[in-house]
This record gives C-alpha cells, structure tokens and sequence, in this order.
C-alpha cells in the first residue's frame, strides 16, 4: 500500500481558498441592489483569481509525483552470514547489508561471489540456491549493473528463484569479476539514480574487501 502523503492538505488550501472567494463574491453580488462599473470590473478580477487559484489547485493534484505502491513481500526474515569468512569481512558485509535494507526500497539482499552465498539477508524463500541465469551472468560478463525497474514484466524473472516470488524491482550490481550484489525491492520503478549510485559504491567497496582477504593480503 502506497504511504499516505504528508502535503495533501497543503495541496488542496487553493480549492478552498478559491471555492469560499467565489461563494462570497457571489453572495455579495446577490446582495448588491445597484452595480456600478467598478463594482462589476472587480466582479471580474475576483472572478478571474479565483478561477487561477482552483485551476492552481488542479495542477498541483496532477503533478505531485505518486509514489510507487508497495506489497508484502513473500518469505521470511532471514540473516544468513557465511561464519567461514574472515571477522573483518562478516563486519563488512552486515555493516553494508544494513544500510542497504534500512536506508533504500531493499527488502531482499544476497551477496554472491565466486560460486559461493556469502550473505542472505531480509525478506527471502527457502530457496537458496543462486544459478546465475542470463542477467546475472551478463552482469558478470559485461561488468555493468542491469536494474529491472518491474520485474514481474520481464520474462526472466524466473531466474530469481532465490528472491520472494512477488519481488517488484531486482537490481544485479557487480562486485568485481566474481560477484554480485542483488537486491530485491518491495515496490516497482523505486529505486533512485542516488541510490544507484549509492549501491555501486558500496559494492566497489566489498569488491575491494573481498579481493584483500581472498588474496591473502
């Protein structure tokens, strides 16, 4: 369900203030006997600003950005840390999974590298296994991240069986030549180029943790 919007109320101050000028123009003009010209030009003016103002109000209804409804994802909570990685990198991980799951639309979050689940956190089914099917591998392959906007749109969708089966918005994000970092939103076309942008550097940021531990450096 999408969140109630705070400035709604504000959002409607022009039809009231334009509808109540209207009705008193119209009772003071019924209560006129006698209509001078410069009553019947201010007749106009008045007419006139009132119609801006509910015409003000109309816009600002249709303009003011919706946000995108949101569901209940299918699953349990779920906080699954490989305890055979390094402290520093178990830290690391939950530290960047955190700020993901609290601060964007993320809901469901899995890091993969090498053939391996390193951390599966949030909203996630029983299944656990990542196969990498044709996006995940063309991000591997390509290096760039593939953000589907709708997932329920895209015919592969059905390679994201480790994600809950109502994900609305996937987003595959590189980590370094071996990894990804995908999440799962909650709401479709939700995620923000600041968030893309934050979630790729985060993602360098575990690439270049995971690549000083794996090294043995």
């Amino acid at each position: 369900m999408a969140k109630s919007d705070s400035n709604s109320i504000l959002r409607l101050i022009p039809f009231a203030v334009g509808g109540l000028a209207g009705t008193l123009l119209l009772i003071n003009r019924l209560l006129t006997a006698s209509l001078t010209p410069t009553q019947a030009r201010s007749d106009v003016v008045g007419v006139i600003a009132c119609a801006v103002l509910i015409l003000t109000g109309l816009i600002w209804q249709r303009v003011q950005p919706r946000s995108p409804d949101s569901v209940q994802l299918v699953g349990t909570e779920t906080f699954d840390l490989d305890r055979t990685l390094s402290e520093t990198l178990q830290t690391e991980l939950a530290w960047a999974s955190h700020l993901l799951l609290t601060n964007t639309v993320t809901r469901s979050l899995i890091v993969w590298y090498d053939g391996k689940i390193l951390l599966r956190r949030g909203i996630l089914p029983e299944q656990a296994l990542v196969k990498p099917g044709v996006i995940l591998q063309r991000v591997l392959d390509k290096q760039k991240p593939i953000y589907l906007v709708a997932l329920a749109v895209y015919p592969g969708k059905i390679e994201f069986d480790y994600l809950p089966e109502n994900t609305q918005g996937v987003i595959c994000q590189p980590i370094g030549e071996k990894g990804a970092l995908i999440l799962g939103a909650h709401a479709p076309r939700s995620y923000t180029r600041q968030d893309e942008q934050w979630i790729s550097a985060i993602a360098d940021k575990l690439a270049y943790t995971i690549s000083k531990m794996t090294s043995g450096k």
